[in-house]
């Protein structure tokens, strides 16, 4: 009987701790919604679904996969400890989405890969230039998760 009221308190404790961290993880992510779209011309959501433009999707897409590596890895460097993990979650997934969001604005910049023409790609098509963009949140979110372990 000790042994089920231990399992009890183990499932427990990790389904608080999950759902803990997967309301974290799920506030990351809007907020790195919202980042990309800051970092988009036009309404990101809009150009998405009334648009249906890929390029933009792609980017959205990238920074999500970016952030859940970010988050994933916080989680597992915690080593056990809720609040080191939520905490480090939280401060490493919201440094990593700025990163991601300078990332892309370097890009538009210095590279001269127009986030704008690729929002506003009147023919729909995805365009190489999304592809690299979207390869560089990857990596800026995969460094950022390495760093954080």
């Amino acid at each position: 009987m000790n042994t089920d009221e231990s399992l009890g308190q183990i499932l427990l404790d990790g389904t608080g701790a999950l759902l803990a961290y997967a309301a974290v993880g799920l506030v990351l992510f809007v907020v790195g919604f919202y980042m990309t779209d800051l970092a988009t011309p036009g309404r990101l959501i809009t150009v998405i679904r009334t648009h249906r433009n890929p390029n933009a999707t792609l980017l959205a897409c990238a920074s999500t996969v970016g952030v859940g590596l970010i988050v994933a890895v916080s989680i597992f460097a915690s080593g056990g400890d809720l609040l080191e993990g939520l905490t480090r979650t939280l401060v490493f997934g919201a440094v990593g989405i700025v990163a991601m969001t300078i990332a892309t604005l370097v890009f538009d910049r210095l590279v001269g890969i127009s986030i704008k023409e690729l929002a506003d790609d009147a023919e729909d098509k995805l365009e190489p230039a999304a592809v690299l963009l979207a390869v560089a949140n990857l990596m800026i979110g995969f460094v950022t998760a390495v760093a954080v372990y």
